[in-house]
């Protein structure tokens, strides 16, 4: 069955347009999903709206309601709030655009694919993506999905557009509030430098593929063992490393991480080259 958009309308650079589509660009079909059930009767249990007052009642009676003080609501109508719109409810103007490395992480969300919606805007939109890979920025505008306006990261990919929903200011705790409270240690620097070895014998490309949930995978062991009558095993937490034997930890790691180097590093060494920077921007990368 082909996808369907998350969001259909336009894209917008000065006064050029073009019809465009947002698919969403994650999945989540291979999640583990459980039933509540009655364990007397093995039935699956029902979710019935209930009103504390009067009893269960149909959906489809229900209305939706703002509280605005306990226990006073103002109701609102599909119509009424599908009758709030902006510029952003059909149309992704792209404001601005900045360098990557000026968007810090934890403002990045999920991802979306932004294509073409037809035929007659395709010049458009390839001469929008053409010249926002030209410039080497990210491009941000808005877009209401899902009863919120949300700003968006656009970013040239392929023959496509890249498309980040962005996390608002006051979505987004202040790390300090955490990290302030953390107390100062100053760690000795031949520790540091055993860690920073092991960190470059652990250094290695990023591929996708060899990364999976491996809490679904033991769910999925754990449901076959149980159908064959089998009792769980348990998995024991390792314990934390103390100041005594921190150092000896460390020497122990140094001896054990060795993987394989990544793809065209072995070539550089071998050749006697210097591997190229590993300096890590303060925004999210390029893809």
């Amino acid at each position: 069955m082909a996808a369907r958009p998350s969001w259909q309308g336009h894209l917008k650079l000065s006064l050029v347009t073009c019809p465009v589509a947002l698919y969403t660009g994650t999945s989540a079909s291979g999640d583990i999903h459980f039933n509540l059930l009655n364990p007397a009767t093995m039935n699956r249990i029902k979710m019935v709206t209930t009103d504390p007052e009067t009893g269960p009642i149909e959906r489809s009676e229900l209305v939706k309601g703002y509280q605005v003080e306990k226990d006073r609501y103002i109701i609102m109508t599909d119509e009424e709030i599908k009758s709030v719109r902006l510029e952003s409810t059909k149309t992704i103007n792209i404001e601005r655009f900045v360098d990557a490395d000026e968007i810090d992480r934890l403002y990045w969300n999920d991802p979306y694919f932004l294509v073409p919606n037809s035929d007659l805007g395709l010049e458009a939109f390839a001469v929008i993506r053409e010249a926002m890979a030209k410039s080497n920025k990210i491009a941000l505008g808005r877009v209401v999905m899902h009863t919120r306006e949300r700003l968006v990261a656009l970013e040239p990919r392929g023959k496509g557009i890249l498309a980040y929903t962005l996390r608002t200011a006051d979505e987004v705790k202040n790390p300090a509030e955490f990290f302030d409270p953390i107390k100062d240690v100053t760690p000795d620097p031949a520790m540091v430098e055993i860690a920073t070895r092991i960190i470059q014998q652990q250094e290695g490309a990023f591929e996708p593929k060899e990364f999976r949930d491996r809490y679904e995978d033991a769910l999925r062991e754990l449901i076959a063992s149980k159908q064959k009558g089998m009792a769980p095993k348990d998995v024991a937490e390792p314990s934390d490393t103390n100041v005594v034997d921190l150092m000896a930890a460390l020497r122990a790691s140094l001896g054990n991480s060795a993987p394989a180097p990544a793809k065209g590093k072995k070539a550089a060494n071998d050749a006697g080259e210097k591997p190229p920077s590993k300096k890590e921007p303060k925004g999210r990368k390029r893809a």
